[in-house]
């Protein structure tokens, strides 16, 4: 069957479906820890640094693991790769409570928990294959709201763990477990696709090589790297600047992250009916916009709260529309490999941001030179967006320039 042409099968659907849902339940395992680091801080008498240190851990591990998950599921599917890793991601999740005694054994199993986390260069590679081009924007966007799954984390985690402070893992472990089972029935690899018989190593190489695949690593890192950094600073932020308490801090973040999950595969729709480079270039131009806006520091209601939810949709729209934008300019081959790159860029980019937020309000008592180079690096790859990435064909490589035509006139 021609997936250029033909409309999406039953099977792509099941598959996006069950893509979805796996995301969805790996990203809760990978962010167990962060909605409780707090318990943990008391039980081990934690610094502050080392409580950051262990939720960072997974985060890192995971962002940096799809590189090889993406490679590897270019060579064996999703149809293994996705069942494997949900079930191996099991292990941490149940050594949670065994090792809730010590900081050294939690430092070893969130680092393993960080396998949770590469789901998203399993599933990329999966829909992509599936969908045809008129269709992979919005598909990839649905798949992409799989990232849900660390607010739905943030939000239940806490709540189970008051029944019983092992209860969160086994919850987790078992589901986990149902899924494996299922994903194993239910998820199929396209019989057409192309598996590449070259080495891990030489793949990753040659994903490396193509200059598309740093292109889309920067606009990733902006767009999806800003919604890690503001999941992970807003509420410190917000209690900070605006003298929240914590609670309420922390709905507003959720709400914030609510609406980059909602936005993701309104990016993908957009993409489909619009050039995604286009898309994402409108989106991080407003980002740029409204993150001047709270440079100035606004009231919160309803000047602040108005541009950080906008920024919230420009920054979920962005995500959304990269991703379109991978499937359209990557050979078919290789996107396991690029995405791995790009996701694990994005994850990575959402890291350096609140450092430096955190670093200049402790030097200059103010958070608004943290917004203007938010707003900076936003308009940046609007810029490039617009102007490199419309023309690039599959492969990465821009259209070549059409021969100047010279007329010479006799006289």
């Amino acid at each position: 069957m021609d997936t250029e042409t033909n409309p999406p099968t039953a099977a792509a659907y099941r598959n996006l479906v069950m893509a979805t849902i796996g995301f969805t339940l790996t990203f809760w395992a990978w962010d167990l820890i962060a909605p409780i680091a707090s318990w943990y801080g008391d039980r081990l008498e934690l610094s502050s640094f080392q409580q950051s240190l262990l939720v960072a851990v997974p985060v890192l591990v995971g962002s940096v693991g799809r590189i090889p998950a993406g490679a590897l599921t270019d060579r064996y599917g999703a149809k293994l790769m996705f069942p494997v890793v949900s079930a191996l991601t099991i292990v941490p999740v149940l050594l949670l409570i065994v090792a809730k005694d010590s900081y050294a054994l939690m430092l070893g199993v969130a680092f393993l928990l960080g396998l949770g986390g590469t789901t998203f260069a399993i599933g990329i590679p999966l829909v992509n294959s599936w969908f045809p081009p008129a269709k992979r924007g919005l598909a990839l966007g649905v798949f992409g709201m799989g990232m849900g799954g660390v607010a739905l984390s943030g939000y239940f985690t806490p709540r189970i763990a008051k029944h019983g402070e092992n209860l969160p893992f086994i919850v987790v472990a078992i589901a986990l477990a149902v899924y494996a089972v299922l994903a194993a029935l239910f998820i199929t690899d396209r019989p057409d696709r192309p598996v590449p018989t070259a080495s891990l190593a030489s793949r990753l190489g040659a994903a490396g090589r193509l200059r598309v695949t740093w292109e889309l690593s920067a606009l990733y890192a902006i767009g999806f790297g800003g919604i890690v950094a503001f999941g992970v600073y807003l509420p410190t932020y917000l209690k900070t600047w605006y003298e929240l308490d914590p609670t309420d801090a922390g709905t507003k973040a959720a709400g914030f992250a609510l609406v980059t999950v909602t936005f993701r595969p309104i990016g993908g729709w957009l993409s489909d009916r619009v050039h995604p480079a286009v898309v994402t270039a409108c989106a991080l131009g407003v980002v740029a916009v409204f993150a001047i806006v709270q440079a100035f520091d606004p009231k919160l209601n309803p000047g602040g709260t108005i541009a950080l939810l906008v920024m919230a949709a420009g920054l979920g729209t962005a995500s959304g529309s990269v991703f379109a934008l991978v499937s359209q300019v990557t050979p078919q081959a290789q996107v396991g490999s690029v995405t791995g790159i790009v996701g694990a860029m994005g994850g990575l980019g959402g890291f350096v941001p609140p450092l430096v937020m955190g670093a200049i309000y402790s030097a200059k008592d103010s958070y608004s030179i943290g917004f203007m180079l938010l707003s900076d690096l936003a308009l940046a790859g609007c810029v490039y967006a617009y102007g490199r990435m419309r023309g690039i064909r599959p492969g990465g490589e821009a259209p070549e320039p059409e021969p100047t035509k010279i007329t010479v006139r006799r006289p």
